[in-house]
């Protein structure tokens, strides 16, 4: 039985979310407290161990970008071939709400995630200090986790906004059908009125 467009979508949102929450994770556990320094005359040169904090902090913020996508997909998406005008989908105050918690969580998980990539890219790549106290400091403890919880947390108000829309939608489109069954109503007392029938 192949799937619908909705499950399709849900699973794209869910799985990409949690590729970024997983990915987030592992990169704070592999993140160094902090490197290891060398002095050199006047100067400290700090040591780095090779892990991939970087790369799982690139792959973070990539898979809650397409996430991301696939949430406003999952809100402008046509179902059954059928779409509603914004102005009707926006009417409902609970899908507004979760739609900008969704836009703010995502942003907030996007920033942290980038500010932690960026600061331990830069300690790494700016490793040369003249202070001779320096302790080789890297991305501060929790940022990458901190945001893997918010890419989790946005992937799930994505999954609300996706319901909501999918109710939008059957209301909408009852209320059509409700609609046009009365105006056929009004079509058939049209053409036989007065035991006399119309001519087209």
């Amino acid at each position: 039985m192949a799937m619908s467009a909705a499950l399709k979508i849900a699973l794209a949102v869910s799985v990409l979310g949690c590729l970024s929450f997983i990915f987030g994770c592992i990169a704070e556990n592999k993140k160094p407290d902090n490197g290891i320094p060398n002095t050199k005359g006047d100067i400290v040169v700090c040591h780095y161990p090779n892990d991939p904090s970087i790369a799982l902090g690139a792959l973070s913020i990539i898979f809650l970008v397409a996430s991301c996508v696939a949430g406003q997909v999952a809100v402008f998406f046509p179902y059954k071939a059928k779409s509603v005008p914004k102005n009707v989908l926006f009417s409902n105050i609970s899908l507004v709400v979760f739609y900008i918690v969704a836009q703010g969580v995502t942003a907030l998980a996007l920033g942290l995630t980038l500010w932690a990539t960026v600061t331990e890219g830069l300690h790494r790549h700016r490793n040369t200090h003249h202070n001779l106290e320096t302790d080789c400091p890297t991305a501060k403890t929790g940022l990458f986790g901190g945001a893997a919880f918010l890419s989790l947390d946005a992937c799930l108000f994505w999954l609300v906004c996706q319901m909501l829309t999918l109710n939008a939608h059957s209301d909408y489109l009852d209320r059509d059908e409700d609609s046009k069954g009365e105006y056929g109503e009004v079509l058939a007392s049209d053409f036989y009125t007065s035991g006399t029938r119309s001519k087209v």
